[in-house]
């Protein structure tokens, strides 16, 4: 009973309004005392542990044989601008493994320095990635 009696004086007293700070309101207040982070960055982590990607398909030779017998025509056929369909594969440039996509489209440029198809809708193939090729 005591300790009340020290607080006589202010209890009946009206709250406080600052005459400098808004007043915040009671989500703002609640999140003050919400937890933190202390892994932060972690969910980051264990969603790209569980994302998937391909391995690498190594082509036969024969498959082999075959891209680079199709990548000759259209080489050859160059100046017609061919079209073509190529699955290839792209390199994941977070973790091993990678995806396998496609590019379907006329080629504008056989660059053989560079070792790339180049498509006229921008895309880049490097001969190195192509799993498949047809014709159109």
């Amino acid at each position: 009973m005591e300790q009340t009696d020290n607080y006589n004086d202010i209890i009946m007293l009206s709250h406080h309004v600052s005459a400098n700070r808004p007043h915040m309101t009671i989500h703002d207040r609640a999140a003050q005392f919400s937890a933190f982070a202390a892994l932060k960055g972690y969910d980051d982590e264990i969603d790209e542990a569980a994302r998937h990607t391909d391995e690498r398909i190594v082509p036969c030779e024969e498959r082999m044989e075959e891209i680079n017998e199709k990548l000759l025509l259209i080489c050859e056929q160059a100046a017609n601008r061919p079209a073509v369909k190529i699955v290839y594969f792209v390199p994941d440039g977070k973790k091993d493994g990678g995806s396998y996509r496609s590019v379907e489209g006329i080629v504008c440029k056989f660059d053989v320095y560079n070792r790339l198809l180049l498509f006229d809708g921008g895309e880049k193939v490097s001969f190195a990635d192509i799993y498949d090729i047809e014709l159109k």
